[in-house]
C-alpha cells in the first residue's frame, strides 16, 4: 500500500506543502461535525495510521498524540449543530473543513480531501474517494477529527446523561432513538435530522 501516492503526485505537479483534510460526525443526530487538517513532513508516514474507522478507540487515542508530535502543522475545527440545521450537513462539513485549513500555522498550497466533493478552499484541492485509506495526510486528519469529536461527545454524556452519548456518540442507534422518545431532544440535537420524530411529538 502506497500511503504517499497522492502526496507524491502533488509534489511532482509542483506543489510544495500538502495537507490532508477529513471530517468526523456527518451522520449522527447530535453534536457538531468536526474536520481536521494535517501537514506531515514530506515523505513521512506515521506507523499505525489508517482510516480512523478501522482503528480501535485506544489505538486512535495513541495515534492522536503521535500525529500532533510528528506533523508540521495541524488544525481541528467544527461547525455547530445550529449551523448544520441552518445550512445543511454538507455545507456545514465544508465550513468546518475551511475553518480547519484557516487554522493551520503553515499554509499549504494543495489540500487532499477525503470524499468526492470539494469544500471551496482558496488553494488547489483534490477530492479522493476513500482518501482516508489511501493518503497518509488524510488518514492522520481522520484520526484527529474522530478523536476530537468523540471526546466532545463524552463531555456531553456527562452534561446530558439520559441520552447515553458515551455509548453511541450521537449516532442513530436504537438506544439513542429510545432515549429521544423518552426525554425529547436537547440543545445539541440536530433538529433537521429529527424532523419525523419532532413531527410526532
Amino acid at each position: 500500500m502506497n500511503w504517499l501516492e497522492y502526496e507524491n503526485k502533488a509534489l511532482d505537479a509542483g506543489y510544495k506543502i500538502v495537507c490532508g483534510i477529513d471530517e468526523a460526525g456527518r451522520g449522527p443526530l447530535a453534536g457538531p461535525v468536526y474536520a481536521a487538517a494535517v501537514i506531515l513532513p514530506q515523505g513521512h508516514v506515521i506507523e499505525g495510521v489508517n482510516d480512523s474507522k478501522k482503528l480501535t478507540e485506544k489505538k486512535r487515542e495513541i495515534l492522536f498524540d503521535k500525529i500532533i508530535d510528528e506533523c508540521l502543522s495541524y488544525s481541528i475545527a467544527y461547525a455547530t449543530q445550529s449551523e448544520i440545521d441552518e445550512i445543511n450537513i454538507l455545507q456545514a462539513t465544508f465550513l468546518a473543513m475551511r475553518r480547519a485549513v484557516q487554522g493551520l500555522k503553515i499554509q499549504p498550497d494543495i489540500a487532499l480531501i477525503d470524499g468526492n466533493k470539494k469544500p471551496g478552499l482558496a488553494i488547489e484541492q483534490w477530492d479522493i474517494v476513500k482518501g482516508d485509506a489511501k493518503s497518509a495526510n488524510i488518514a492522520a486528519a481522520s484520526i484527529l477529527a474522530k478523536v476530537s469529536r468523540d471526546r466532545y461527545m463524552l463531555e456531553m454524556a456527562k452534561k446530558y446523561p439520559c441520552y447515553c452519548f458515551e455509548k453511541h456518540k450521537g449516532y442513530a442507534t436504537k438506544l439513542h432513538y429510545e432515549m429521544i422518545q423518552k426525554y425529547g431532544i436537547c440543545e445539541i440535537h440536530r433538529k433537521t435530522f429529527l424532523k419525523k420524530v419532532l413531527k410526532n411529538e
